[in-house]
């Protein structure tokens, strides 16, 4: 099986035929369980009604508390661990906004406006030259 990984290799990607996406993440969890320690598995792009799908694998102490907070709610349980992990990612967004504006607040205090945007300005282009 081909792989293609990402610079700092936590993040491989491979392709799986299959009538569906859904599918396909199934299909690829049998076939790496054995060989690899993969959390999640997740498509590229996404489905038709715009979700990223994910192929996640619990532990059973929280599989079974998504059970029984699906239970006590009458929801599903696909439809609880989506709610939770979009929760989740709500706050880790949240959490990464609110250090940036930190640190961006503790650099104005020493240096000026345009001094920071420059340095910005700089690291970036350096990091990712004009095409």
């Amino acid at each position: 099986m081909a792989f293609a990984a990402n610079t700092d290799r936590t993040r491989l990607m491979t392709v799986q035929s299959a009538k569906n996406p859904g599918r396909a993440l199934h299909r690829l969890r049998r076939r790496l369980d054995s060989l690899l320690p993969i959390d999640v598995l997740s498509t590229h792009y996404p489905d038709r009604h715009g979700r990223v799908l994910l192929n996640v694998v619990l532990s059973r102490r929280a599989h079974a508390q998504i059970r029984q907070e699906a239970a006590a709610s009458g929801a599903h349980a696909g439809e609880v661990l989506r709610e939770r992990i979009t929760a989740r990612l709500a706050r880790e967004q949240r959490e990464r906004h609110q250090r940036l504006e930190s640190q961006l607040r503790r650099l104005l205090t020493h240096h000026t406006p345009e001094e920071v945007l420059a340095c910005a300005a700089g690291h970036l282009l350096q990091a990712r030259p004009p095409v």
